[in-house]
């Protein structure tokens, strides 16, 4: 198929890795030529590590960077499209406006997918002529690595477009989990339950970060714990979804103070290279605060 991912960041640049590995033609947009060249370096860098690691082929490597492109022009971009991914930042209006401006473009037939954590998709989709070629194609982060997709389904979803996200998800070798359009769906709405009570631990003095991490990876065998996590994904959107969850869910998803000020300081995590943990190079070497407790 051809496949088109809106937006060359962190989760489009790995959408686009992971869509051209299963085989089909990829061309990624953003608005400027030197964020699609980022994007494009990226996806050749995790290819480079892939075969450094044994995990990808040299062979697998030319054939993936062969099957990609990049363009600024949303028009050019989506002209073929089989599937269009947006993976703009978290906001409900400029993700309506993008996929409004891309069925401009696309063909009518086109599905067109979200691939938002914890926005409402019926609502993202009510901005679309025929909003039943609309669902959320939820890829976690990094998406190269990570085998989980959720295909959200939102209340305008049609039938067919559920069973080709399926089956998309299928053919990029990635577990898919279908849900509900619900407030934070299945995963950012128990992710985020877990990493807000782990910054109320922190906040009163349960544990030191380090502690409470090491307590989820070895009683619970989590791969990376909640506050590294939230480290990993950015405190600011971390901090955006539990506004979201708030509003929509009640008071248990309220943020706790310790995670605004540290939003409000700019310590927003790796991407910063502080938040709960100090970052150096992509790798914790501290405790936010001083020491290493």
């Amino acid at each position: 198929m051809n496949v088109c991912v809106i937006g060359a960041g962190t989760m489009g640049h790995g959408i686009a890795q992971v869509s051209a590995m299963g085989g089909h033609d990829v061309t990624l947009r953003d608005i400027e030529d030197e964020l699609v060249a980022d994007g494009l370096a990226a996806i050749e860098a995790n290819l480079d590590g892939g075969v450094e690691r044994g995990k990808v082929s040299e062979t697998e490597r030319e054939a993936t960077l062969a099957r990609l492109d990049g363009t600024t022009d949303l028009a050019d971009a989506v002209a073929d499209a089989d599937l269009v991914v947006e993976a703009v930042p978290e906001d409900e209006e400029l993700k309506k406006q993008v996929l409004s401006d891309v069925a401009d473009h696309a063909p009518t037939d086109a599905v067109l997918a979200t691939n938002t954590s914890s926005l409402p998709v019926t609502s993202i989709a009510s901005a679309l002529s025929d909003p039943s070629r609309c669902l959320g194609l939820h890829f976690f982060n990094p998406p190269h690595i990570m085998q989980l997709v959720e295909v959200v389904l939102a209340e305008q979803t049609g039938p067919e477009t559920r069973e080709f996200g399926e089956s998309f998800v299928e053919g990029v070798d990635r577990t898919a989990v279908v849900v509900e359009d619900t407030p934070g769906f299945a995963t950012s709405r128990l992710g985020v339950a877990l990493g807000v009570e782990a910054v109320r631990m922190v906040e009163s003095g349960v544990a030191s970060p380090r502690d409470i991490d090491a307590a989820m990876e070895l009683g619970y065998n989590h791969p990376m714990g909640p506050l590294e996590l939230g480290d990993v994904v950015g405190l600011d959107v971390r901090l955006d979804i539990l506004e979201h969850l708030r509003e929509e869910l009640g008071e248990r998803f309220r943020p706790p103070t310790l995670l605004r000020k540290k939003v409000r300081a700019g310590k927003l995590g790796k991407k910063t290279g502080e938040g709960f943990y100090v970052w150096e190079d992509g790798e914790i070497v501290g405790v936010s605060g001083g020491g290493d407790e």
